[in-house]
This record gives C-alpha cells, sequence and structure tokens, in this order.
C-alpha cells in the first residue's frame, strides 16, 4: 500500500500532481491538483463528503461511532482517487472536530493505522492562516485593512489583517453544526430562539475577539456557509449558474435572509433554490454568525471566496523550495520590515549594537552564540507593528511575525522572534501570556534573555541618530559595564539605555553600568599627544640633549 503520511518541508520530494484533504467538522474535503511552473496549480478534480463528524460533540464531548466509520470510508476512497490521478503528495489535516473531541488522537492513529495517513490536526490560528492565505492569493488586498472569515462546522476563525500581513488571529467556537444544536435552530425556530442565539454570538465575539484594533473596510468569507448565501442569493437574483467568486451582499440582506428561513420547517428549507439540501439544518445558524461578525467589525459588506482552507494548504505544498542562503533570507527580512514601514537605517543601528552585546556577552552570561542572528533579525523587525498603530504595536508586531511565513525560519523560530518583539518594551514575560506559556522552558528563557538585551540596544539608539559607534561590553564582579564610543552628543542615547536596564539586570542578576569615550574628542586627544611627543626634548645616549628645537651654537673664545 501506498504511505500517504504528511511530507515534512525538508524532505518533500518534487512533485507535478498533490493532494489536499481536510476533515472538518460537517464534511470530509478532497482537491487533487497539478503544479504550474508559475508557481501555482491547476485543480484535476474535487470531492467532498457529508460526515458529520462533530454531530454528537456537543452532547457527549466525543465523535458520532457512525460518523468516524463514514469517515473512514470517505477517507479510503480519496485516496483511491489521488493516487489514480498520479499524486505523489498528499496532506491531510484535522480541524475543529478531532481538536476538540476526546478520542479525536485515537481517530487519527486509527486512520494511520488501517490506511497509512498521518492527519495534521492543525489549530484554530493555523486554520485561520491558511484561509487568508487563499484570500490574500485570490484578492488584492495590499493597502487596505480587511478581516477574513472562515466558518466550519465547529468553529470559526477570523483573520484581521493590514497591507497584505496578518495582524491577528481570533479562534471562536461558533461552528455552524455547534450553534444550530445548541440553539434549536435545525428546523423552523421562533423570533425568541433566534433573539437567544444572536445574543449568545454576541457574547462570544465580544469575549474571543473583543474590541478589533482596527475597523476593516471588507470582510471576506471562505467555508460551505458563504459559498451558500452567495448560491441562495444569486438564484433569487436571477443569476444561478454564475461564478459564486467575489459575490458581494450585504448585512441588511443576509439579516432578511435569515429571518425569511427561519420560519420554514426543514423539509421547506431544503427546497430553497441555491441551497444544498444537505446544509439545510446548519444554514440559520451560519448565517447567524456572519451576520453577527459584521455587526461586531461594523462592516457592512461580505466578498464571498469560493476557496479556502484546502487552497491555502496547496498553495504552501506549492511553495516549498529549498532552504535560501543567509544573504537571502536577511533580504526577505528587511523587505519585510520596510513593507511594515520601519526605518531600516534605525533598525540596522540596533542590529549592530544587538548583535555586538550579544556575541560580547555570550561566554560571560551562558548565551548561545548562535542567537546572534536571531537578535539581529528581532532587532530589525521588533516594531513592524507600527503599521497598524502606535500605542500597542509590540503585541502587533507578535502577530505580524508569527504569521509572516518569513524564508529561512521554521516555526519554532518564529514564535521566538514574535515574543522577543512582543517584549521589546512595555511588560515584561510572564507564565499568565498565553504566547509565552506554550513556548518550551529553553525557549522561554531564551525569549527573556534575548529582550533584555534587545531593550538596551534599542535604547543606545534613542535619538535615532547613530550617536553610538564601537560597542564594548565586560562583565566584571557582577557588574556588566558597557562603554560605547560616541559620535557627537550619546548623552540621551545612554540616559534611556540606562532606564532599560531593570529586565536585564532581574534576569541575569548583575547590574549594568553605561560609560562613553567621545570619539572626536579622542582623535583631539591623541593628535596634540603626537605634537607633545614629537616637541619633547629627548637625550641621547651620549647624555646630549636631541629634538626639534633649534639649537644655539656655542662659539669657543681662543686666547690671544
Amino acid at each position: 500500500m501506498v504511505d500517504h503520511r504528511l511530507e515534512t518541508r525538508e524532505s518533500a520530494p518534487p512533485c507535478s500532481r498533490i493532494a489536499a484533504i481536510e476533515v472538518g467538522s460537517n464534511s470530509v474535503r478532497l482537491v487533487v491538483a497539478e503544479v504550474l511552473p508559475s508557481g501555482g496549480y491547476r485543480v484535476l478534480d474535487e470531492e467532498r463528503e457529508n460526515t458529520r463528524l462533530a454531530s454528537a460533540l456537543i452532547t457527549t464531548g466525543r465523535l458520532d461511532p457512525a460518523a468516524t466509520s463514514a469517515t473512514l470510508i470517505v477517507l479510503r476512497n480519496f485516496l483511491s482517487i489521488a493516487t489514480g490521478l498520479g499524486a505523489t503528495q498528499i496532506r491531510a489535516i484535522g480541524t475543529s472536530a478531532l481538536r476538540d473531541a476526546e478520542d479525536g488522537r485515537a481517530f487519527c492513529d486509527r486512520v494511520r493505522r488501517e490506511l497509512k495517513l498521518s492527519i495534521d490536526v492543525i489549530s484554530s490560528e493555523e486554520e485561520g492562516r491558511l484561509a487568508f492565505l487563499s484570500v490574500a492569493r485570490a484578492f488584492d488586498i495590499s493597502g487596505r485593512q480587511v478581516a477574513v472569515a472562515d466558518i466550519g462546522g465547529g468553529s470559526t476563525e477570523i483573520v484581521l489583517s493590514s497591507s497584505g500581513l496578518v495582524d491577528q488571529i481570533y479562534a471562536t467556537k461558533l461552528g455552524a453544526v455547534l450553534v444550530a444544536e445548541q440553539y434549536g435552530a435545525t428546523s423552523r425556530c421562533s423570533e425568541k430562539q433566534l433573539a437567544k442565539m444572536r445574543d449568545f454570538i454576541d457574547r462570544r465575539l465580544k469575549k474571543e475577539v473583543g474590541k478589533p484594533p482596527f475597523e476593516p473596510d471588507m470582510l471576506f468569507g471562505t467555508g460551505g456557509t458563504f459559498t451558500a448565501l452567495a448560491s441562495i442569493m444569486m438564484a433569487q437574483q436571477g443569476q444561478a449558474g454564475q461564478p459564486m467568486w467575489g459575490f458581494r451582499v450585504t448585512r441588511a440582506q443576509i439579516r432578511h435572509l435569515v429571518a425569511d428561513l427561519a420560519q420554514m420547517s426543514l423539509e421547506k428549507r431544503r427546497k430553497v433554490t441555491g441551497l444544498n439540501p444537505n446544509r439545510a439544518d446548519i444554514i440559520v445558524s451560519g448565517l447567524a454568525i456572519i451576520e453577527r461578525i459584521m455587526r461586531h467589525m461594523h462592516v457592512n459588506v461580505v466578498q464571498v471566496h469560493t476557496r479556502g482552507v484546502r487552497d491555502g494548504l496547496l498553495l504552501t505544498m506549492v511553495q516549498q523550495t529549498p532552504p535560501r542562503a543567509a544573504d537571502e533570507c536577511r533580504a526577505a527580512v528587511e523587505e519585510f520590515a520596510k513593507n511594515c514601514g520601519v526605518d531600516l537605517s534605525f533598525a540596522r543601528q540596533v542590529a549592530r549594537i544587538a548583535g555586538t552585546l550579544w556575541e560580547q556577552l555570550a561566554a560571560p552570561l551562558a548565551l548561545k552564540l548562535e542567537d546572534r542572528e536571531l537578535i539581529e533579525v528581532a532587532a530589525l523587525v521588533a516594531n513592524v507593528g507600527y503599521l497598524i498603530n502606535f500605542e500597542s504595536h509590540h503585541k502587533h508586531s507578535y502577530h505580524l511575525i508569527l504569521n509572516s511565513e518569513l524564508p529561512g525560519f521554521e516555526r519554532r523560530q518564529l514564535q521566538v522572534l514574535a515574543n522577543v518583539a512582543r517584549y521589546h518594551r512595555g511588560a515584561p514575560p510572564k507564565q499568565k501570556h498565553d504566547h509565552f506559556r506554550e513556548l518550551s522552558n529553553e525557549d522561554q528563557h531564551r525569549v527573556t534573555a534575548l529582550a533584555a538585551i534587545l531593550r538596551l540596544a534599542l535604547a543606545l539608539d534613542r535619538t535615532h541618530q547613530q550617536h553610538v559607534g564601537e560597542v564594548c561590553a565586560r562583565v566584571n564582579d557582577g557588574t556588566v559595564r558597557i562603554t560605547v564610543q560616541a559620535h557627537g552628543d550619546a548623552e540621551v542615547d545612554l540616559w534611556a539605555a540606562q532606564r532599560k536596564v531593570e529586565l536585564f539586570e532581574k534576569v541575569f542578576e548583575r547590574k549594568v553600568v553605561f560609560s562613553a569615550r567621545n570619539a572626536e574628542a579622542r582623535r583631539i586627544a591623541k593628535r596634540r599627544s603626537r605634537v607633545h611627543r614629537s616637541s619633547r626634548p629627548r637625550t641621547s645616549r651620549t647624555g646630549h640633549t636631541t629634538g626639534s628645537a633649534p639649537r644655539t651654537a656655542t662659539r669657543r673664545t681662543l686666547p690671544r
């Protein structure tokens, strides 16, 4: 039997045909594609089967036994289709049902054992990121502030993006299946039921999303609920059969549609033109989620995207490339920083200082010398959050970096970088912060050490005038003495650096003392010293005084 286990980024062989399988709460989907030389792909075949894997999850906390058996059969069939079409790389992902179910891991083990297929159960954040990749590829979102919502059976992911970069990913438990079953929306529901369901969605959004950092000018929607919405509206407008991609619907239209569908029996809903009968029982809850998201985000129009998570997965498979050279990776980092509005001249100065401090302190403070590159990159991207706003830019930097897919950096390294940027200012790292607590103990220590030194480096160019030249750091008797060679007046930079020593002194348990040598003063002193030495009388070996000063000749008077 063909081994369909997931290939890693490093070992994935080049291939011309690939396949992506998504095991969702409501359905299982397959896409088989041919990779194009342009870097895109051409769809060869698509298949979808509703298995309702999460149908019993809300009551039992486990996967429905009948649904797991049906899903296993579907996966076997999909593998046969993909193999028959010549797919040499097949990747499968699982979403909220397999994330949340008590027996989700057991099901994945069974699939691996019986079908030789490894299902990668991805996080909500990764699910949102894949949906965003698909939208960013399909629409021009450069220079815009937009939101992307991916509604599934068991969860909804909302992504906020500014200028084509991910700022925030919110994971919610607002799945169309779960909400429909919890509030009796699978059949006819009263106004009271509808009001309770809307109130529940609003409370979830308030708790799990909160107040967004900006109001997006457009909401893009991915997932079956959005394509069902487009199909129904287009049928009502006499556009049935036309492409749904990019179709726009207003919030008012959605609210009216929800009210109409809620009054219908399940049997009548199944006959609605444009609606897949298999989605009739969850369409009201799904549309209600869309409408309340638009209300929460203050967005009046949603644009439907017919692709989504599977497309994002295929794109990541297509984009797998050999590791880049170090200079190419650094260039990509600087390009990312530049696109976020970072002052590269300042960032390079800080990177130079941070790298020098790290190298000089590595041995005495037991730091990893190879992390010098990491702190230099952190210095370059620490302020990318300015793209969103100034006040909380360190928090936005975290999300932008984490979702940047910078070439040459593994996911673990991006997590470290994102956390260092998060703590380059403001509060120190704390265990109550989820993104910090999720790191290993080793990486928590790395983040804290990197952030502590980066804070000093940033402060040493507080004026953005690059007054600090060479930096020399030495550790003596519990004190770290940092001496800088100043070009001009570095007094403000040293003042700022002294104010940023708290985290460093706490982490390394050593006092920090700054001092400066003025480069111009040293040059003048050296020049004066040379002149002074050259004019000073020198004594010859015979005891006579020699030097550059003119000697007075003594005339001997002979006796007459």
